[in-house]
């Protein structure tokens, strides 16, 4: 059954990434909005557009009967979660089932199947994945997390079987640290999630986290895209993205792919997915260990498309509709480098603050190798009630030191004025000696935190942007000719 019109239930980046790919494919798409996405990009772009409710997610974007209902008064015969907002939610999966419509994603028993850390543990070991050493005690009570971590061994982790995002997470480096560690992991697990249900893990030090995008479909195929190395973090909340990575040999990429495709199948998995891993140590003799899955698409996906050549939105439509996989694993390979860079509207140097109000100037980079997924524009308002983020930048090139000289030029060129960004921490970031050696880890940001705040002196052509800014800025005559823009007419800027 072929995809005629989709509703895509949410906004920004991810909302007009779809709707290009439908319009490649001649399908009509629906957006919905809040009220204070009335005039968003994405709505402007769809061929048809419902008002969902107020401001707040909750009040809005994470209503499923609402969502239905936008669906039914369009006409809408599939729906497509992007990601955030209810992408996970297997009740919103069958819910649209229920409704007759095509879910642009996976079965809802592979989200719930994935969706509980506890369970997934099991359903990966059962399946001969690698997972951390560690516990899923059934006495959870305090006596009874401790005597699982007096078992496996200092340092562990306590974690929440519904996390996310570091919520719900302690680590205890010698037994004293349980007594305050386990009830604390086990409020905000139950303020965060609804549930306090708490495991332990043996602590892996600075590992770095590795990605396997994995695509399957309904006739049995499945295959992995290569990895994304996702090791610069702040807060728990990647920052950057690459592909190939660093740190991988190629028996051990062909290792993790294969146990990611083995993780799709043991849980009955369709359409596009992620598996986490941690990797501890280098080489061929390195170790990796599941972490987790992310049943939908990921935010960091422009970076497979680059150095595969696919289009997984437009592939995940296909599956849905009951197409085969677009590609055998055979016909996959890697080519070049592409690195993402997460453009947010926040204050590094105040403790990443997140920023809201107007974009009084916004420039979006372009040239060979440069691709910008965003959802904002100039002119328009940063809302305080969604993430910050306002572009995905992701560049490619043949080699690493290529992607990453073109990812500095082009972050250089994008100027944006009236919210803090993280563009100046982005390109420390990029400019580092360690990120440029590959030496990352999950640690990373904070071991060089001090270093990539540092505020360089201005060079001569921000100086001159400055002055000419200033001049142009001064009140002009009735008869005079409209204010000079200084980013469209000053020459040599960012460089």
């Amino acid at each position: 059954m072929a995809v005629r019109r989709l509703l895509i239930a949410n906004r920004g980046e991810i909302a007009l990434r779809i709707v290009r790919a439908c319009r490649e494919l001649g399908v009509e798409t629906v957006a919905v909005y809040s009220d204070p996405d009335a005039t968003a990009p994405h709505v402007r772009a769809a061929d048809f557009a419902v008002r969902v409710g107020p401001a707040p997610a909750a009040e809005s974007y994470l209503r499923i009967p609402v969502i239905l209902d936008a669906a039914a008064s369009t006409g809408a015969d599939a729906v497509h979660p992007g990601y955030g907002f209810l992408s996970e939610r297997a009740a919103f999966a069958r819910a649209c089932e229920a409704a007759g419509l095509i879910f642009v994603g996976p079965p809802p028993a592979a989200i719930d199947a994935m969706g509980s850390k506890i369970g997934a543990r099991r359903l990966m070991e059962a399946a001969g994945v690698p997972v951390v050493p560690g516990r899923t005690p059934t006495d959870q009570g305090d006596p009874g997390i401790a005597a699982a971590a007096n078992e496996i061994g200092f340092p562990v982790l306590i974690k929440a079987s519904a996390g996310g995002g570091g919520k719900g997470m302690r680590v205890a480096r010698e037994a004293g640290a349980l007594a305050e560690a386990i009830p604390s992991a086990r409020r905000e697990a139950q303020a965060a999630f609804g549930d306090g249900t708490l495991y332990v893990e043996r602590l892996v030090e600075r590992p770095r986290p590795v990605e396997i995008q994995v695509f399957a479909d309904a006739h049995g195929h499945a295959v992995h895209l290569f990895e994304r190395d996702c090791s610069v973090q702040r807060r728990h909340q990647k920052v950057i993205e690459e592909s190939p990575s660093t740190a991988l040999t190629p028996a051990l990429r062909a290792r993790m792919g294969e146990a990611a495709v083995a993780a799709a199948r043991a849980c009955g998995y369709v359409n596009a997915g992620t598996i986490e891993f941690l990797l501890e140590g280098q080489g061929d003799a390195a170790r990796f260990y599941f972490l987790e899955m992310n049943t939908r698409l990921q935010v960091e996906h422009p970076v497979t498309e680059l150095v595969t050549g696919t289009d997984l939105v437009r592939a995940q439509l296909h599956v849905a509709a009951g197409g085969d996989l677009p590609w055998t694993q055979a016909q996959l390979t890697q080519r070049g480098h592409a690195i993402e860079c997460r453009v947010y509207a926040e204050d590094p140097a105040a403790g990443f603050l997140p920023q809201a109000g107007p974009l009084l100037l916004y420039r979006e980079p372009s040239g060979p190798g440069i691709r910008v997924d965003s959802g904002v524009e100039e002119g328009a308002e940063v809302p305080v009630q969604y993430d910050p983020m306002l572009a995905k930048l992701t560049v490619a090139a043949d080699t690493r030191d290529g992607a990453i000289a073109r990812a500095i030029a082009a972050l250089r060129s994008f100027p944006v004025l009236g919210v803090r960004t993280n563009i100046p921490f982005l390109i420390a970031v990029l400019a580092h000696p360690a990120f440029a050696a590959g030496a990352i880890d999950t640690g990373f940001i904070d071991a060089h935190l001090t270093d990539l705040l540092r505020v360089p002196e201005p060079s001569p052509a921000v100086r001159a942007a400055a002055a000419f800014a200033r001049t142009a800025g001064r009140p002009s005559s009735p008869l005079a000719p409209p204010a000079a823009d200084a980013w469209a007419d000053l020459r040599g800027w960012g460089r």
